[in-house]
């Protein structure tokens, strides 16, 4: 549990010397995109409706002490700009603050800065290149890199611990686990495929990804689509891609799912699984939702952690490290 600060840790925790490299980070960032003519957006921090992402929580208030409105921190841009898109935006992206419900640690704090941007006629291997091209303008190349890698969700688990992840069954899955002697807790609680796929990813082939060369994953299981659109196919595959530099997942990409039936279809499924875990289950965007329904015109997306990647530049251990004033001491 964080404390407020004592009166005498009034300072920031960052360096000057970082936050002058944080403000050259973003200088850099607008510098990119205003090269490629992508227009810089904001939208709400503070909107009607949260995310129903399983694995997110948002932060609540009111409009007023009499009012009963919740309103919502918003964890992510991501539906405000998609309504941008389907309005007839073309190209956005934007730096914007988001929070995160119970995220704390070394790498996460419950506010953080994300940087989110949209390529209409984009699919995601045409926003891989970018981001790589990217990664390259900002300087991360030089920070102990010389080589990027590309490799499918497949074949990682195929390379790392010899499972198919898309036709191995659960029991197999938690064989696996068991044999490869990751520490299980709660294993009641971890019922589907994912949740063991999951569990094998973070503890033994996430801390060994991008320590010689920033990995492209790609290719995820169908099951794991979240906004993302569905290719068919044996097996079927969701068109994302995530980013690892050092262990650390820097970004999260998607070939963006336009279908809305699809789309409201897997936040009501989301909602179902959110009540099964006995968490908050917030109502639907209808607005996000009644724009698919407009056209959300075909295009990929991509969001990155700021502060992971100022991290990653100056070779820093945690994220407070590169903020003013993180929450022990906000």
């Amino acid at each position: 549990m964080h404390k407020q600060a004592e009166p005498g840790n009034w300072q920031p925790v960052a360096t000057l010397d970082m936050l002058r490299q944080r403000a050259q980070l973003l200088s850099d960032i607008r510098q990119f995109f205003a090269k490629l003519q992508i227009m810089e957006v904001e939208t709400p921090i503070l909107a009607h409706c949260a995310s129903t992402e399983v694995h997110l929580d948002s932060f609540s208030t009111s409009l007023s002490r009499s009012s009963g409105q919740s309103l919502y921190l918003q964890t992510s841009p991501e539906y405000h700009m998609k309504r941008l898109l389907a309005s007839g935006s073309g190209p956005i992206y934007q730096i914007s603050h988001a929070f995160r419900r119970e995220e704390s640690g070394h790498l996460h704090n419950p506010e953080f800065t994300m940087l989110e941007w949209y390529r209409p006629d984009f699919d995601y291997h045409q926003l891989m290149d970018e981001m790589q091209i990217f990664l390259q303008y900002v300087g991360l190349p030089s920070a102990g890199f010389d080589q990027i890698r590309r490799i499918s969700y497949a074949d990682l688990f195929l390379q790392y611990v010899e499972l198919n992840p898309h036709t191995s069954d659960i029991s197999h899955i938690r064989r696996c686990a068991a044999a490869l002697g990751i520490p299980i807790e709660n294993a009641d609680k971890l019922t589907d495929c994912d949740s063991w796929l999951d569990l094998i990813l973070s503890h033994v082939i996430e801390p060994q990804l991008g320590q010689k060369e920033i990995t492209f994953v790609y290719d995820y299981p169908a099951t794991q689509a979240s906004l993302a659109r569905i290719r068919p196919g044996n097996p079927a595959i969701a068109e994302r891609f995530e980013v690892y530099v050092r262990g650390i997942e820097l970004a999260n990409g998607f070939h963006e799912l336009d279908d809305v039936a699809e789309q409201k279809k897997r936040l009501m499924q989301d909602q179902q699984r959110r009540r099964e875990l006995r968490l908050d289950a917030y109502g639907l965007d209808q607005s996000f939702l009644a724009a698919l329904a407009a056209g959300l015109p075909p295009c990929a997306g991509v969001a990155l952690g700021v502060d992971r990647l100022l991290m990653l530049l100056n070779s820093v251990q945690t994220i407070d490290e590169v903020m003013a004033f993180p929450l022990a001491r906000a």
